[in-house]
């Protein structure tokens, strides 16, 4: 409790905050990274591209629905906890019961399709049901944002690392074992579950308790009209992500689902980072936006510029070897992966900018605008992965998401005002990547008192 009265009551250094914070969530995700990846080695080695490739199949399927499991809830419930704590129990009570009636229509949406697509396929129909139904256990992660919002992430990450690791324990233990793959799939059941009783445990420690949050119907409305926008233009950027899979499964096949899995999985074992710095930026965002527009676009410049550093130490090194990196941990039986994962390298440009750029979206309430990009991003995706696939395989699916992304990220953008200030901010910074000046996140104290 002392640590939460000193945030409220006095300023706290940014720099220091963030170090911390960003430390938590950077740990947290390295060791998802390890382990994940183990796993999926395990997985790829014993099941092959076929049945790996319908694994995936059901897991993106879910994917294009998950959006209704957040409802596009997190940033905007993070930026107005930030903003106004008097409101926070309201805030809570109606996010939980939002997130509870988007994760029933993600769980309808995703079985039903999944149905309708693949009605023979008793293994595909079977995952997706087990891996969609988990997802209730995770409503309590808005007990997440609120700790986001006061830069106690260790909190989150000890919670979810617990029952990560007891799940991917277990996962280990019955892929030696040989068991039937709905057992491995049962595990997220024991992930979720875990994860969310410790969260509970963690904020009841804060002197918070989940009986004092309150379902606001005003508060509800006021959430939604926020959030639509979002969740539409999530719904659209989740189909842009995952409809290469669902569509080269149709086209051409699980196996070749397969191979495009495991370039796919080894690419995003390395996405966590710029999710963590802009996790770790958010509140930092929303305060430099209350206090000036010239140190709200230093700070996102500063975002910009850490983006395209990450883009290239993580890229090249890819690129240049993504055929032995793909030999090595899945075996020559994945040999076609390493010619995908190459140009997958090149498609981190466009989604560590995806995830920057979100953070302005959020600060300047311009959710009906990203609502038009994303679907416009969507739909040329799906054009093109129809165009392209036929003709080029599974390359012609990564060909069309790098095309589509250029137009949803940067294209549109210059034909709106608003828009086209931050694409300058981001060229500018991509141009002078190394001049990242450390006095603008050391100048302000953003936390001082509400």
């Amino acid at each position: 409790m002392e640590k939460i009265m000193s945030l409220h009551a006095a300023p706290v250094k940014t720099k220091k905050l963030l170090l911390v914070n960003s430390s938590w969530l950077f740990g947290d995700k390295i060791l998802r990274m390890v382990i994940g990846l183990t796993i999926s080695i395990m997985m790829a080695r014993i099941l092959g591209p076929e049945q790996l490739g319908k694994w995936n199949y059901a897991e993106s399927f879910f994917g294009m629905f998950m959006v209704f499991t957040t409802m596009g809830l997190d940033s905007v419930v993070v930026r107005d906890l930030v903003r106004n704590r008097t409101a926070e129990m309201e805030l809570m009570g109606t996010a939980i019961a939002l997130k509870l009636a988007g994760t029933l229509v993600a769980i309808t949406g995703s079985c039903l399709s999944n149905l309708w697509l693949r009605p023979g396929d008793s293994f595909v129909i079977t995952i997706n049901v087990i891996i969609s139904t988990a997802s209730l256990f995770q409503i309590f992660d808005v007990i997440d944002y609120w700790f986001r919002s006061m830069m106690l992430s260790k909190y989150t990450v000890i919670s979810k690392n617990i029952a990560f690791i007891v799940s991917s324990g277990l996962k280990i233990t019955l892929l030696l074992l040989r068991v039937p793959l709905i057992y491995v799939a049962l595990c997220t059941y024991v992930e979720f579950l875990i994860g969310s009783i410790m969260l509970i445990i963690f904020y009841n420690q804060q002197n918070q308790s989940l009986l004092q949050w309150k379902v606001n119907l005003r508060k509800a409305q006021e959430l939604l009209s926020n959030c639509w926008p979002i969740i539409l233009s999530s719904s659209a950027i989740m189909v842009q992500a995952r409809i290469d899979q669902v569509i080269i499964g149709q086209i051409l096949g699980d196996e070749a689902v397969g191979q495009y899995s495991v370039a796919l999985r080894l690419i995003e074992v390395l996405g966590f980072i710029p999710v963590v710095i802009a996790t770790a930026f958010a509140p930092v965002v929303t305060r430099s936006k209350m206090k000036g527009e010239a140190e709200y676009k230093n700070i996102l410049g500063t975002i910009y510029k850490l983006m395209f550093i990450v883009f290239l130490l993580t890229a090249v090194p890819i690129f240049l070897l993504s055929n032995r990196i793909v030999i090595l941990l899945y075996g020559s039986q994945f040999a076609p992966a390493g010619a995908l994962l190459a140009l997958f390298a090149i498609r981190l440009f466009f989604t560590n900018f995806s995830v920057g750029k979100s953070l302005f979206i959020t600060n300047e309430n311009m959710f009906k605008y990203t609502l038009l990009t994303s679907i416009i991003g969507a739909a040329s995706n799906i054009g093109l992965n129809f165009l392209l696939i036929p003709m080029m395989g599974t390359r012609g699916s990564l060909v069309a998401t790098i095309i589509s992304f250029t137009i949803s990220i940067f294209m549109v953008d210059l034909f709106f005002t608003r828009a086209r200030e931050n694409v300058k901010n981001m060229m500018y910074s991509i141009l002078t990547f190394w001049k990242i000046n450390p006095k603008n996140l050391k100048e302000g104290d953003y936390y001082a008192q509400d």
